[in-house]
């Protein structure tokens, strides 16, 4: 891959330059030229510093290269790359790692470029931190889209913690923290990562802690569930861990303990746990996310048929029934029905499609509905019918033009018992109407026991006259 962030020479002079990948007038319509005032800055191992910018603009290939002043080492992500070719690499990115961390605690709040693409490192100890808008328009040209120790919500010394531990866990674990393109960013700032004590498990467990904590930065900022460590502190108690006395960078073995072929085997189970469950809690955790107002429209769909059924069946239990009545308080109940327009007591008593029952059913039904319409537009709590029993007992005067109900009502058994699975009644009434002639009426009533062994009218055979 061609470098556009590269040590060369211009003018016959050693150079840092940039290759902004630009022909002359792109260069000039871009209005790239301001990045010639833009700051870089180089830190010496006594911690003094300083501010590189640009000495000019040179044309190379027909692209446009911002030079300055050179600096000697290495492209930082070179040394990140070799990290895996053996110890004596690891140890060559560990020392690197322990200069950069040094350099930017030097540096402090400065905002600086944290991409390591683009920083050089010295082995004396000594960094260089590219312009960061004019190293980044380079790195883009490179096909360098994504940085994967970088979390782009942090800022200060936050976004150093969290960088340099993203370059410990790759350098001695062998693996990134985060590796998914499509969902970088994004993991990083829900903390899905492999924990460093499982991806190491005998890595120095101080170190694996403070790793964890950096990494966690971007989810303890915006929220209160995870205890936030300090981003110096974090910094200072690292570079404790990675240093020894005469301040050079400890060896890499020391950080490493030895385990026993049975604990290899627990921590790689322990690891496939942690993968699977994390697998799944951030599945589910983001179709919720994405699909958070369907879900609610579907909760609340879900609480009203759940509130209906139970309700109804709240309102079953406490419907009247015929348990523990005998079959003529049913027939009773049946009749009585009419002259209190109670239809729920009505339907109670009976059961099955017999038209009869149905009928009755739907004139008391129609005559309660005309009551309560009446009384609610007359505002009046005077009934518009009176009830044929209470006319009747109070001297039965005609005419009855409002009288509604029955009366005279005499019963009969004809046949069966409370052994059988079915009692024949006659019933003999007058059923007043308002506005008519008494009628005349002989049912036939059968009565049969339902699921509950309750007595109910399930058929009536009618002669009027």
């Amino acid at each position: 891959m061609r470098r556009h962030i590269l040590l060369s020479e211009v003018e016959g002079k050693p150079s840092v330059c940039f290759d902004t990948g630009l022909e002359p007038r792109s260069f000039a319509r871009t209005k790239m030229s301001q990045s010639l005032i833009e700051k870089g800055y180089t830190v010496n191992p006594n911690g003094t510093h300083e501010v590189w910018t640009s000495s000019g603009v040179c044309e190379f290939n027909n692209h446009m290269r911002v030079w300055g002043k050179p600096f000697s080492g290495e492209r930082f992500d070179s040394i990140l790359s070799a990290s895996e070719n053996g110890d004596e690499q690891k140890q060559t990115t560990l020392n690197a790692i322990v200069h950069w961390i040094k350099a930017k605690m030097f540096l402090g709040d400065t905002y600086t470029t944290l991409n390591s693409a683009a920083t050089f490192i010295n082995q004396d100890g000594s960094v260089f931190f590219s312009p960061p808008n004019l190293s980044n328009r380079c790195l883009h040209v490179e096909g360098m889209e994504y940085d994967f120790f970088n979390c782009p919500d942090l800022m200060g010394m936050d976004a150093a913690a969290f960088c340099a531990a993203a370059m410990l866990y790759k350098t001695l674990t062998k693996t990134l923290p985060y590796s998914n393109k499509e969902t970088l960013y994004q993991d990083m700032r829900e903390g899905v990562f492999l924990p460093p004590h499982i991806a190491a498990p005998n890595l120095n467990k101080e170190l694996c802690s403070l790793i964890q904590a950096a990494l966690c930065l971007p989810v303890t900022k915006k929220t209160s569930s995870y205890k936030k460590k300090d981003a110096l502190d974090i910094l200072n108690q690292i570079l404790s861990l990675l240093t020894e006395n005469s301040n050079s960078t400890i060896q890499v073995s020391l950080l490493f303990n030895q385990l026993s072929a049975e604990e290899n085997r627990k921590h790689e189970k322990e690891r496939k746990n942690y993968l699977f469950k994390q697998k799944v809690l951030t599945k589910t955790k983001r179709f919720t996310a994405r699909n958070k107002y369907p879900i609610i429209g579907s909760a609340i769909g879900v609480f009203f048929i759940l509130f209906v059924i139970f309700s109804t069946m709240d309102g079953l239990k406490k419907r009247p029934t015929t348990e523990g009545m005998l079959p003529d308080s049913v027939v009773f109940v049946y009749y009585n029905a009419f002259n209190s327009l109670d239809h729920i007591l009505m339907e109670a008593s009976s059961q099955g499609s017999d038209p009869v029952i149905k009928s009755d059913i739907n004139a008391i039904t129609t005559y309660y509905a005309i009551l309560k319409t009446r009384q609610s537009y007359e505002n009046t709590s005077v009934l518009p019918f009176i009830s044929a029993r209470a006319w009747k007992e109070s001297g039965g005067e005609l005419p009855a033009p409002d009288v509604f109900g029955i009366t005279d009502i005499t019963f009969d058994h004809i046949e069966g018992n409370e052994y059988d699975n079915m009692i024949v009644y006659r019933a003999n009434y007058l059923l007043w109407s308002p506005n008519e002639h008494a009628r005349e009426r002989t049912d036939t009533l059968f009565l049969r026991r339902d699921r509950k062994k309750n007595w109910r009218i399930t058929e009536i055979l009618r002669t009027e006259r």
